[in-house]
């Protein structure tokens, strides 16, 4: 049977593994800042525990005094690395009451009630290991499977922190003059080190789903103009069924070549932005655009009307028309072409409505380009209001 200054020993040596771990990462990974900053609360966990042991062999009030504020202040940044990670905002929540809790707990232990010091502490930590697995059950995106974990690890070491101060409570040692040793503070560290490992483990997990989804991000995403490429549309769209209040606007800037050959690469460059940053301006729920290549995007409509779709795509080109970009040749203003691809009651494919909205934008080419064409009745094609035309 181990003793309580093996248990000791065991949690820092654990601590150390995994801050040395967790530090390892972020080299390979800068990024990943909360992964830094699990690795700076764990090793001020680590600092808490060889001083606490420290205080078991030889007690003293200033001891006291930092190795409980070593222990708040060690679960408060892993409970911001937890906000960190889930991009929940707002640290000053959880920053505040345990900064408050701390200073309350050296008021009293300054006092001589180190005991009381103890409980303030440990019902500090027991609602910032709460709050770690409430944050990632709520606000997790990730397998539920491994949030569920998570809230359990946090959830059990939540709890063998609170029967320590129930114990101590039950017992009304206010005053110690030493670390406090019985049944729940022994348990208390079997159940850490054996938490503190799982959610390193963990937290290694995390990180690589969170490098999964980025990279995935990365490929889903046109890098210039910021908006969804075509393997996104192909991958949310591509095994859907386009019904009746579903559509697809694809649009093309008109003379872009010609753009590129007299202004160069970098205006053509601007010119796709201005217009991205257009239909980001029109986007809303059940509006995905996306840029296909080249001068080339499609805007993805749902839960619309085809008048409603009509009306969009024009405000969206009519929009365009007057943005101005300023060159070494003067100010340039460009327009875009554009057609619209309808589902259907029965249902139709995303090829087939992208290859009716080609069609389309073929014929507002053909129209005279600056225009956005989509049908008003079956096999009947007609050009939506123009957009305003180069100056």
């Amino acid at each position: 049977m181990l003793d309580f200054s093996s248990l000791l020993l065991a949690a820092a040596l654990s601590g150390i593994c995994l801050s040395v771990t967790m530090f390892a990462i972020w080299f390979t990974a800068p990024k990943a800042g909360f992964v830094l900053t699990v690795a700076c609360g764990i090793l001020v966990l680590v600092a808490h525990v060889i001083l606490f042991w420290q205080y078991t062999k030889d007690p003293d009030p200033l001891l006291c005094q930092i190795v409980l504020a070593l222990l708040s202040l060690g679960f408060l940044i892993l409970c911001v690395s937890a906000m960190q990670y889930l991009g929940v905002s707002g640290y000053r929540r959880a920053v505040a009451p345990a900064l408050a809790a701390m200073a309350i707990c050296a008021a009293v232990t300054f006092l001589g009630l180190d005991g009381v010091g103890f409980v303030v502490t440990y019902t500090t930590v027991t609602a910032l290991l709460s709050a770690i697995g409430a944050m990632f059950w709520i606000n997790g995106s990730h397998d539920r499977r491994i949030l569920l974990v998570v809230s359990f690890l946090s959830g059990t070491c939540a709890v063998s922190f609170a029967l320590c101060g129930v114990v101590l409570l039950t017992k009304g040692q206010w005053a110690l003059g030493a670390a406090p040793d019985n049944w729940a503070e022994r348990l208390n560290s079997v159940v850490a080190v054996a938490c503190m490992t799982g959610l390193g483990a963990l937290t290694l997990s995390l990180h690589h789903l969170q490098a999964q989804i980025e990279l995935k991000a990365e490929t889903m995403t046109d890098p210039l103009t910021g908006l969804m490429n075509r393997r996104a549309l192909t991958s949310l769209y591509g095994e859907r069924s386009f019904g009746p209040f579903m559509s697809v606007v694809m649009f093309d800037l008109d003379h872009f070549k010609r753009t590129n050959d007299v202004y160069g690469h970098p205006v053509g460059d601007q010119v796709l932005c201005r217009f991205a940053a257009v239909i980001k301006k029109y986007a809303r729920t059940g509006v995905d655009a996306f840029r296909l290549g080249g001068e080339e995007f499609a805007v993805v409509m749902s839960r619309m009307t085809e008048e409603k779709a009509h009306d969009l795509a024009s405000k969206i080109g009519v929009a365009f028309g007057t943005e101005i970009v300023a060159t070494q040749l003067g100010k340039l203003r460009s327009t875009v072409s554009g057609g619209i691809g309808f589902g259907e009651a029965s249902g139709r494919t995303l090829d087939d409505v992208l290859a009716g909205a080609d069609a389309a934008l073929y014929a507002a080419k053909r129209a005279g380009r600056n225009c956005v064409i989509g049908r008003t009745a079956p096999g009947k094609a007609e050009p939506v209001k123009p957009a305003l035309r180069s100056a």
